[in-house]
């Protein structure tokens, strides 16, 4: 199983939602954790949970990746992301079964690699999760998905204007994909921002988490 950092409910009590944060390329479950440090607060019953990507990453001796871009052909792409996606689902259901919560109680909370990740694995569970939150993303393999989706669950999808890793286009070529294939996705640009997280993005990622789990 993969290595992981945990935040528990702030109440104390036992986990009645999760929140599951994916990190970029070269980052950790430790340095993205500070996402859930940030919103933790607003969901007192709450665990965030953040993996270590399965492989170390390959443009640096530290951090981690989901996939290699050594390669960024789109082939290339799409068979390291469905060669993750295996470790991923079973990160999930591992979640699931431990903290003895429904799909509909989890949801996955992506940067950059972690978006394309959570974009990928997520209409493609059986069983609807809660949601997906991306941020810095893209969507990756959305020709399949109108063959591939089983579920729907809502995405907001959250993309810096200025973003010189990850083109800001690609979050409305991912917007168009979800919808494709009718699921209800919504966005938010971020003016002047670049491949990162932002107090806008943030604020805005909450509310919809919020809405989420009515809380």
């Amino acid at each position: 199983m993969l290595e992981e950092v945990t935040l528990k409910p702030t109440n104390g009590g036992a986990s009645q939602h999760a929140v599951i944060i994916l990190h970029g390329l070269g980052d950790s479950a430790e340095g993205i954790m500070g996402l859930g440090e940030a919103m933790c607060k607003a969901f007192p019953d709450t665990e965030f949970l953040a993996p270590n990507a399965p492989y170390p990453c390959d443009f640096s001796p530290f951090g981690y990746q989901w996939f290699s871009m050594q390669d960024m052909s789109p082939a290339a792409i799409l068979k390291g992301v469905i060669n993750a996606a295996t470790t991923l689902n079973a990160y999930i259901d591992h979640v699931l079964e431990t903290r003895k919560l429904s799909p509909d109680k989890v949801a996955l909370l992506g940067f950059s690699q972690g978006t394309m990740m959570s974009l990928y694995v997520a209409p493609r569970r059986e069983k609807a999760l809660a949601a997906v939150l991306g941020y810095s993303g893209a969507l990756i393999g959305g020709e399949l998905l109108p063959q591939e989706r089983k579920s729907a669950p809502p995405v907001m999808l959250i993309h810096g204007t200025h973003d010189d890793v990850v083109p800001f286009s690609a979050m409305d070529q991912a917007i168009a994909g979800l919808h494709n294939v009718n699921i209800n996705a919504s966005s938010l640009a971020c003016p002047g921002l670049g491949h990162s997280v932002n107090d806008l993005g943030l604020t805005q990622g909450v509310q919809f988490l919020r809405r989420i789990f009515q809380v």
